[in-house]
C-alpha cells in the first residue's frame, strides 16, 4: 500500500507561502510538468517564478505532486552527517521498478542513475504530537535493499540550475528501482560498505561510505518520521524511503545496463530503453 501524499495536512503544518508568491510557483509548475511530459527539458526557470526559500521549493514540490501522485515512497539525503536533511516526494508514475527492469522510454532522456540503499516501511508511522524513537523507527522497517534512483529532470542541466529550483523540481527525481530485500541489515557495518555504478560493462564510480549524509541512515529515516511529518502526513506502511546516493550521478546511454552494486547489499540492475 502506497501513501497519497496528504495536501490539507501539509498545508496547515508547513511555512506559509504568501498567496501571490503561491502563484508565481503554479506557474512554474506548469512550466517544468510541461518540460517533464513532452522530454524537452528547460534551461531555467523565469527568474520572478524561481522559488527564494526551502518553504518555497518544497510548496513547489507540492503543486508538481498534486499532478503527478499518487506517491510511491520518499528521497532523503543531507549534504553532511549533522546537516539537515531534505526530503522530496516519489511519486508512482510508473517509475517504480523491480531488479532487471527495462524503464520505459518516458524515463530514458536524462537517464541518470545514483546508487542508493533504500528501506521498505512494514509499519505506519503516523503523525502524532511526541516523537519517535530510533528504535521505533527501526521496528517499522520490514526491510533494506540495494536501490537505484532514476534521475529525469525538467531542467536539461540541474547542476547549473539554482538549488531551490533543483529541489522544487523534487530533486530531479524521475523513477526509483529496488533489488531484493535484505532482512538483517541492522547487522550491516554500514561504514564498511562499498557501492559501485557500472553501466555496460564499465566501472564508473567505486566508493567506500561514499553517502554525504554519513553511514547513520537511520538518522535519515528517524528525521523523516518527525520532522518531517509536515511534508508527508505520516508514513505508512509498504512507503519507500531511498537515503541518498553513496557514488554520485552517473549518466547512461540509450540501451544501457547500469549495476548498482553493494559489498553487502547485492546488486540491482536496470536497462534504459533505446530512444
Amino acid at each position: 500500500m502506497t501513501s497519497e501524499y496528504n495536501a490539507t495536512k501539509a498545508s496547515v503544518l508547513d511555512p506559509a507561502v504568501d498567496p501571490i508568491e503561491d502563484d508565481f510557483l503554479r506557474q512554474a509548475a506548469e512550466i517544468l510538468l510541461d518540460a517533464r511530459r513532452s522530454r524537452q527539458p528547460i534551461q531555467e526557470l523565469p527568474e520572478h517564478l524561481r522559488p527564494t526559500n526551502l518553504a518555497e521549493a518544497y510548496r513547489l514540490q507540492d503543486i508538481l505532486i498534486s499532478t503527478l501522485g499518487p506517491v510511491g515512497g520518499w528521497k532523503i539525503g543531507a549534504p553532511s552527517p549533522v546537516a539537515e536533511p531534505l526530503c522530496s516526494p516519489m511519486p508512482l508514475l510508473g517509475g517504480f521498478a523491480q531488479d532487471n527492469a527495462t524503464l520505459a522510454p518516458t524515463f530514458s532522456r536524462y537517464r541518470g542513475s545514483e546508487a542508493e540503499i533504500a528501506f521498505l516501511l512494514g509499519k505506519d508511522l503516523p503523525v502524532r504530537n511526541h516523537p519517535y524513537t530510533r528504535e521505533e523507527v527501526a521496528a517499522a522497517i520490514a526491510s533494506a535493499h540495494p536501490a537505484i534512483e532514476i534521475l529525469e529532470p525538467a531542467f536539461d542541466n540541474p547542476d547549473l540550475v539554482d538549488r531551490f529550483s533543483v529541489i522544487g523540481d523534487l530533486q530531479s527525481n524521475g523513477g526509483f528501482a529496488h533489488g531484493p530485500a535484505i532482512s538483517n541489515w541492522r547487522d550491516i557495518d554500514f561504514a564498511q560498505e562499498t557501492a559501485t555504478i557500472i553501466v555496460d560493462g564499465a566501472v564508473r564510480v567505486e566508493a567506500k561510505a561514499g553517502n554525504p549524509a554519513g553511514t547513520d541512515l537511520l538518522r535519515l529515516v528517524t528525521w523523516l518520521a518527525n520532522d518531517g511529518q509536515y511534508r508527508t502526513g505520516g508514513l505508512s506502511s509498504g512507503d519507500w524511503i531511498t537515503t541518498g546516493s553513496w557514488t554520485g550521478k552517473v549518466l547512461a546511454s540509450p540501451g544501457s545496463e547500469v549495476i548498482a552494486r553493494f559489498t553487502s547489499f547485492g546488486d540491482v540492475r536496470i536497462y534504459f530503453a533505446h530512444k
